[in-house]
Formats: C-alpha cells, sequence, structure tokens
C-alpha cells in the first residue's frame, strides 16, 4: 500500500541556512503518525514544506504515490487532500464556533447569502460525529477555554473531510482532561481512515496515540520507530544524538 503522504529526500535552504537536509517520511492511511524533536530540529519547516507553504529546494512530496511538483500554496496542499491545524490555531474570537468552522468555506444560498442555519448545522454535526461538547455553536470563540478553542480548530478541519491530517501541538498548553479530549479525536481519526500526523513535545501522548514516530535532529531525519518496538528512553536518545541515526535516511518500520 502506498503511503497517504511520502517525503522522500526533502531539503530546504534559508539563504546559506540549511533548515532540511534530506528529510523522508511514511505517513499512512488509518495510522497516527507522530514526528517529534528538540528546537530547531526542523519540525516546523516540514510542516510548512506539507502544507504548501514552503517549496522544498530539493526532493520529492508525494500523495498516494503521485509527487506534488506544485504544491506551492497552502490552498494547493488543500485541494491534494490536506488539512492543517496549526499551534495558533488560526480562529478569529469575536466569531462564533459555527462561523469559525466554515471560515474558507462559508455556505450561501444562491451563491450570495450566508446559510447560516446550514452552517450552524453542519458544525454541530462535526461535533457530534467527533462526540465533543464545546457549548451551543454560537458561542464566540473567545469565551472558550484553550482545549474548546483547540477542539473547535480540528473540527474545522474535519469538516473539510481531507484524507491527510496534520496537527502542530494539539496538546499544547492544555490541561490533563482536555489532553485526553483531543487524543480521543486523534483516536476517531485513525479509525475512519484518515492519515494523522502530529507534531509534539508531549511523548505520554505520542506514546499514547501514535503508531508510529519519525525523530528529526538537526534538519534530519534520525529514524522512525513503531511505537510498540520501542521505548521512550531511544526515542530521547534519537533526540538528543546520544543514540545515532539510522544509517540508512530512508530506513522504515513495517506498519
Amino acid at each position: 500500500m502506498a503511503p497517504a503522504l511520502r517525503l522522500r529526500g526533502v531539503s530546504k535552504y534559508f539563504g546559506s541556512v540549511s533548515a532540511l537536509s534530506n528529510v523522508n517520511l511514511d505517513a499512512y492511511a488509518g495510522e497516527v503518525h507522530a514526528i517529534v524533536g528538540d528546537n530547531g530540529a526542523g519540525k516546523s519547516t516540514t510542516i510548512k514544506i506539507i502544507a504548501g507553504i514552503h517549496r522544498p529546494d530539493d526532493g520529492e512530496v508525494l500523495v498516494n504515490g503521485e509527487e506534488l511538483a506544485h504544491v506551492n500554496s497552502a490552498a494547493t496542499a488543500r485541494k491534494h487532500g490536506i488539512a492543517v491545524v496549526y499551534q495558533d490555531l488560526a480562529l478569529v474570537e469575536c466569531l462564533d464556533i459555527a462561523h469559525n468552522m466554515a471560515l474558507g468555506n462559508l455556505p450561501r444560498k444562491f451563491g450570495i447569502v450566508l446559510d447560516r442555519r446550514r452552517m450552524e448545522r453542519e458544525a454541530a454535526e462535526v461535533l457530534r460525529d467527533l462526540k465533543v461538547r464545546v457549548g451551543n455553536v454560537r458561542t464566540p470563540v473567545g469565551l472558550l477555554s484553550g482545549g474548546q478553542r483547540q477542539v473547535v480548530a480540528v473540527a474545522r478541519a474535519v469538516r473539510t473531510d481531507r484524507p491527510i491530517m496534520l496537527l502542530d501541538e494539539p496538546t499544547a498548553a492544555l490541561g490533563v482532561q482536555e489532553t485526553a479530549q483531543v487524543g480521543d479525536i486523534i483516536d476517531r481519526l485513525r479509525a475512519s481512515g484518515k492519515a494523522v500526523i502530529i507534531v509534539s513535545h508531549d511523548l505520554d501522548f505520542v506514546f499514547s496515540h501514535a503508531d508510529r514516530v519519525t525523530v528529526l535532529r538537526l534538519g534530519r531525519t534520525v529514524g522512525t520507530r513503531a511505537v510498540t518496538d520501542t521505548g521512550r528512553e531511544q526515542v530521547v536518545g534519537m533526540i538528543t544524538g546520544a543514540v545515532p541515526a539510522d544509517p540508512t535516511p530512508d530506513h522504515e518500520v513495517a506498519s
């Protein structure tokens, strides 16, 4: 089975600075794939390349085996089935939940007038399918807790029904209960057949919800491990450099 998303030999330079060098990643449908690494490891640049914000200077980005040679914008990435939830969430606090979930794709009557009933109905349906409660969909996002805002941002991505979901630090600054709620949503996305990619510093969360983990260090892929076949100590060692990188940069663990 071809990976839903594959990065092969991806490199990125900003002037004379190498941000990424020969990064490799395979993410499959129906799995949660975590990307971990210390600050400066290249996680943010990798996210932006997948999302179409940056173009790689070398290497390939493939979706279902097809090379995406012209992914040069976030809109193009979305057309190829990639939905992204950024760490800053990109929510508008003065707008309500339903509006935020429909941003970029507002339903309209006759192509002109906002169809508020449909917008609110669709928002409520997505939240119900995710089995989460964040209050009435007319509640302004500015009144929500951090965990509720994270849920709304994820639900907005889910509403687009794209097969590849990328979540950047989905549990940052969340409490225990809110983290568990986000974990439940990620588990449901996996069960629905999505390829879910999470970037996280929270190794407890990674080992609780991910199927495989790829470690980046200094802009390079150190290796990929199935979480059932490795432990926290080894992953920490890969992050810090105590454990050497795999002999081949595209080393894979069977899913």
